[in-house]
């Protein structure tokens, strides 16, 4: 049985949702009701699998499921944090920043930009697809990734042979096209999480 309060939806009537793609750090608000931190116990803090995860709202509402939750880090860190080989993270966080910016989802865009960013010193270029979108003029490696990753994003999905052979000839190995669609894959998967339960929160009004 839901607990009453997980069934409860959230209103943010004051909020004013930036309506632009960033590299800022943005704060999000949840549309149901995440656990509060004195109602987590030690299945939930393994679920989360760092204590630090509980001072944010978006991983205490999944963590009323926390085998799932847990599962779902893991896998996310696999993909992102692994350098056993593969693709640069850089790369990887260019995949879900373009698949973000194809979703709409400004705050997942917002994380990876910068992580993509600090990763590949390129805060220019990064700047530059949060802003003309997938279709932004840049180097051809990035170019071919970035477009992969809207393929991999539309519905259907246009992703096959020619976006392989594409990422081939700019250079990626089988091995890095494997990271590639295991980056945005997650991601598209990730975008439609957090879009559906909550929103970003703009700016505190001036005064």
């Amino acid at each position: 049985m839901v607990p009453p309060e997980a069934a409860t939806v959230l209103s943010h009537p004051d909020n004013r949702e930036p309506n632009r793609f960033t590299q800022d750090e943005l704060n999000w608000l949840p549309s149901l009701a995440p656990l509060a931190v004195e109602d987590l116990t030690e299945r939930h803090y393994e679920g989360l699998t760092e204590k630090s995860r509980a001072q944010s709202p978006y991983f205490r509402l999944p963590a009323r499921d926390p085998e799932v939750l847990g599962a779902r880090i893991r896998t996310d860190k696999d993909i992102f944090y692994n350098s056993n080989g593969g693709l640069p993270r850089a790369e990887r966080e260019l995949a879900a920043t373009a698949v973000s910016r194809v979703n709409g989802c400004i705050f997942c865009a917002s994380v990876h930009a910068r992580f993509a960013a600090l990763h590949s010193g390129r805060g220019a270029d990064v700047d530059r697809l949060l802003l003309d979108g997938v279709s932004a003029d840049l180097d051809p490696r990035w170019a071919v990734i970035i477009k992969a990753s809207a393929s991999l994003t539309k519905t259907q999905a246009t992703f096959g042979p020619n976006e392989i052979r594409d990422l081939r000839q700019a250079g990626l190995a089988d091995e890095e096209i494997a990271d590639f669609i295991l980056a945005a894959a997650f991601f598209n998967w990730a975008n439609r999480l957090m879009l559906s339960l909550g929103e970003p929160e703009g700016p505190a009004p001036s005064a």
